[in-house]
């Protein structure tokens, strides 16, 4: 089984964290920690973080956390331009090879 890499988005609520979203990279782990460390946001995690961002990996399929950021919701919002312009980069790359 290969490796996967993806970026998880969670928003708190009175239940606690709730997934809403998720960025597939595949198998390059150079290219989801390289895009993952471009993100905004901080690396401490406060209780009033509101906004997660996780970088994932699967593992025999089982996701495993890597790293997680907490971000505002502007962050957020660039972070959301940034992922998708470099996922539309890598995808259009690979069709090329």
């Amino acid at each position: 089984m290969e490796t996967q890499f993806y970026i998880l988005l969670s928003l708190k609520t009175t239940q606690g964290f709730v997934d809403y979203g998720q960025y597939f990279f595949g198998n390059d782990r150079g290219a989801a920690y390289r895009l993952f460390s471009q993100l905004k946001g901080q690396e401490y995690i406060r209780d009033t973080c509101l906004l997660h961002i996780d970088l994932m990996e699967t593992v025999a399929d089982l996701p495993v956390k890597i790293k997680t950021i907490c971000c505002t919701l502007d962050e957020l919002g660039c972070n959301s331009k940034l992922i998708a312009r470099e996922i539309f980069r890598l995808k259009n790359l690979e069709e090329m090879d």
